[in-house]
């Protein structure tokens, strides 16, 4: 069976950052103490990737684009009735995009109630300095109270789809992360990948960590951290 190019190599990078620094600032974020100088270093470079991928979620690959896994409520009912088509589960199938989609909305805000959050101990927000008290508050409750046992509990359930499919329903969905490609016999577009894509996909992570130093440059202006 003939395979096509589904996952871009800048999507696939993105992917397992994000993952890695999700972990390391779940695991920094409950230490605390000299590690909290980490775990602000990690919410930087996880808003970076964020902001690249709603960036690359326009102009990346085919599968890639926000336009061609959104989770239609007719989609999903159907792949729920194991009604799907091929096209439905080629990339993300339905149930996977909505995941995508809680999961980058969950992360986004945790980094930016992160930017706003006050531990009133050591650490401050870069931006706790230009917004209210009641804004700073409101951000720390979230950031500590929903945020982080919201984005565990996705965590956990993300790695309990992924053996689900592979015991269950035989996919191996971590491969097709690695290599970017899925064996089908369907007609399909394939993810452009090449040299360009690639180029490009530096540019827009340039411009995205161009934003958040800056961001975080306001803060240290403002004497935060």
């Amino acid at each position: 069976m003939p395979a096509i190019r589904v996952w871009d190599l800048p999507t696939r990078l993105f992917h397992w950052s994000l993952a890695t620094c999700v972990i390391a600032l779940i695991a920094s974020g409950s230490i605390g103490g000299a590690w909290m100088e980490w775990h602000f270093r990690l919410g930087y470079a996880t808003l970076t990737l964020l902001l690249f991928r709603l960036g690359w979620g326009f102009v990346g690959g085919y599968w890639s684009r926000f336009a061609h896994f959104i989770p239609w409520p007719g989609a999903i009912v159907r792949y729920l009735k194991g009604k799907a088509t091929p096209l439905d589960t080629l990339g993300h199938n339905p149930l996977g995009s909505l995941s995508v989609y809680v999961m980058l909305l969950a992360l986004l805000g945790q980094a930016v109630s992160g930017l706003f959050a006050d531990d009133a101990i050591s650490y401050t927000g870069p931006l706790a300095a230009y917004a209210s008290e009641d804004t700073v508050s409101l951000a720390t409750w979230y950031h500590a109270d929903i945020g982080k046992p919201l984005l565990i509990a996705l965590a956990v359930l993300h790695v309990l789809a992924i053996v689900f499919y592979r015991l269950v329903r035989g996919q191996r969905l971590v491969a097709g992360m690695v290599h970017g490609d899925r064996q089908t016999d369907i007609e399909a577009p394939a993810s452009a990948d090449g040299l360009r894509q690639r180029l490009g996909a530096l540019v827009l992570l340039a411009i995205c960590a161009g934003f958040v130093w800056w961001l975080v440059s306001l803060g240290a202006s403002a004497g935060g951290y």
